[in-house]
C-alpha cells in the first residue's frame, strides 16, 4: 500500500485527471483553499476524482486559488469491498454522522429505507453525497459511495440480488458472539448487504418478511440496545473483520 500524506490537503474535483491537466476549482472550493486553509498560488494539495487515482497538483490564480496543475500521481486508484450500508434515514446532524462513518468503514453503497417506525420520510440526497465527499476527502479514501434513492423496505427486499448476504442486525435476536457468527457464515464473494433499522426498531410482520429472505444471517449487536448511528459502526466494524478488507491479509 503506498504511504499515505496525513498532512497534505486532499480536494475532490470532478474532472478527468492526467499529469499536466488544468482543473478550474469551483467557487466553494477556492474559497476553502483560500480562505479556510489560507492556500495561495505555488502551495500544493491533493486531488482526486473517484476513478483516476490520488494526484499532486498545484494552486495558480492571481486574487484567490482558481485552477489546479496536476503534476504527477501519488497513489493509483483502489477499489472497496462490495458492501452496502442499507438503514432507515435518522435526523439531520446523525445522519450526517451516520453517512460520514459507513464511508470510513468502507461501505461502496448506501440505501435509505422507509420502515414502518422510519421517523424521516424524505433524504436529502445531495447533502448525504456532500457528506461521502466530505468524509473522503477528510480520510484518504479515492473510491466515492454510491448514494441510492430511498425505497420502501419491501421495494428494497424484493429488488434485491438473492445471492447477496443480507446481514439482519435485530434488536430482537438472541445475544451471541457476532463475530464468530459472521465468520461461520459464507459470503461467497456475491456482496454483502448490512441493514440497520429506525430508532424504534423494526416492526413484527417486518421482521417476519425479513426472516424469509434467502442467504440471511439475523445478528445481533450485543447485550446493549445501541443508538442507529453507534450501530452502523460496530455493524460495519464486525463486517470488515469477518469478510471484508480488513479480513484480506487473514483469506
Amino acid at each position: 500500500m503506498p504511504e499515505f500524506d496525513f498532512r497534505a490537503p486532499r480536494l475532490f474535483v470532478d474532472a478527468p485527471l492526467a499529469e499536466g491537466a488544468s482543473v478550474t476549482l469551483e467557487r466553494d472550493q477556492s474559497n476553502y483553499l483560500g480562505n479556510v486553509l489560507r492556500l495561495a498560488a505555488g502551495d500544493t494539495i491533493l486531488a482526486f476524482n473517484g476513478r483516476e487515482g490520488e494526484w499532486q497538483a498545484t494552486i495558480s490564480g492571481r486574487k484567490r486559488p482558481d485552477i489546479l496543475t496536476i503534476t504527477r500521481r501519488t497513489r493509483p486508484q483502489d477499489s472497496l469491498p462490495d458492501l452496502t450500508y442499507v438503514f432507515a434515514p435518522l435526523k439531520h446532524a446523525r445522519l450526517d454522522y451516520m453517512v460520514q462513518k459507513a464511508v470510513e468503514m468502507g461501505a461502496s453503497r448506501l440505501q435509505p429505507v422507509l420502515t414502518r417506525f422510519t421517523q424521516v420520510a424524505r433524504v436529502n440526497g445531495e447533502r448525504m453525497r456532500a457528506n461521502v465527499i466530505e468524509a473522503a476527502e477528510q480520510c484518504g479514501i479515492l473510491s466515492l459511495a454510491a448514494v441510492a434513492d430511498p425505497v420502501p423496505l419491501a421495494r428494497y427486499l424484493d429488488g434485491r440480488e438473492p445471492q447477496r448476504l443480507l446481514i439482519f442486525c435485530d434488536e430482537g435476536a438472541e445475544t451471541i458472539d457476532p463475530l464468530k457468527a459472521l465468520r461461520e457464515v459464507r459470503a461467497d464473494r456475491r456482496g454483502i448487504d448490512v441493514l440497520i433499522g429506525p430508532e424504534g426498531g423494526f416492526a413484527e410482520e417486518e421482521r417476519q418478511i425479513l426472516l424469509q429472505q434467502p442467504q440471511i444471517l439475523r445478528l445481533s449487536l450485543g447485550p446493549r440496545i445501541l443508538r442507529a448511528d453507534t450501530a452502523a459502526v460496530a455493524a460495519l466494524a464486525l463486517v470488515q473483520a469477518a469478510h471484508g478488507d480488513w479480513a484480506r491479509e487473514r483469506n
